[in-house]
């Protein structure tokens, strides 16, 4: 089921679940600004995770930023935050303005191209805030983001675009798995910044 809207109050979920696409929230000059300056400030990593035992390393990179003390364990692997840069407090305080929330920490994903993606998986971790909003942010390539229901395997995708905005919120992550689909069809790099509220 395809959706696209860039009505602010539609849900695009049927059921279970608040997400929201604010579609371009920057200009094509800010995209494309805030893109070089993340790729080339940001201290990206390749993203590592222990599944059943076995230790594996991504082409995707990543980045944990934030307010001081907070850590992040997911994949069975711990990041810790680093101090906020000047391009990711703006951006920030863009995702809060759009959001009436307060965002404490950022996780950012760099995919190369295409060839890289995200499987089917849920934003739950236990230090998350409950129910708190994700805001993310896209940058760069336009990709495809695909969400499907767990128990009724209801399906929902949409183009991201650059400079763009996608909220997930309420019971979204309890009920609800996405996923960056690969594509042979995308050659450049793509940053997707997603805010987050940690609990305590």
């Amino acid at each position: 089921m395809e959706l696209f809207s860039r009505n602010k109050e539609m849900n695009l979920l049927p059921y279970d679940g608040i997400t929201s696409y604010m579609g371009k929230i920057l200009t094509p000059q800010q995209a494309s600004h805030y893109l070089e300056k993340l790729l080339g400030a940001i201290e990206w990593r390749n993203d590592e995770a222990f599944i059943f035992g076995k230790h594996f390393v991504t082409k995707r990179k990543v980045a944990w930023y934030g307010d001081s003390g907070f850590s992040y364990t997911y994949s069975n692997t711990t990041k810790e935050a680093l101090p906020w840069t000047k391009e990711l407090s703006e951006l920030k305080a863009i995702a809060d303005a759009a959001c009436g929330a307060c965002f404490n920490s950022c996780l950012l994903n760099l995919y190369h191209d295409g060839n890289e993606g995200m499987g089917w998986h849920s934003d739950d971790e236990k230090s998350l805030a409950w129910h708190s909003p994700i805001a993310s942010i896209s940058l760069g390539a336009e990709r495809k983001f695909s969400m499907k229901h767990r128990q009724t395997k209801f399906p929902v995708s949409l183009v991201l675009e650059s400079g763009s905005l996608l909220v997930m919120g309420g019971a979204t992550q309890e009920h609800w798995v996405h996923s960056l689909p690969k594509s042979t069809l995308v050659t450049q790099p793509r940053v997707n910044l997603t805010f987050r509220v940690m609990a305590g």
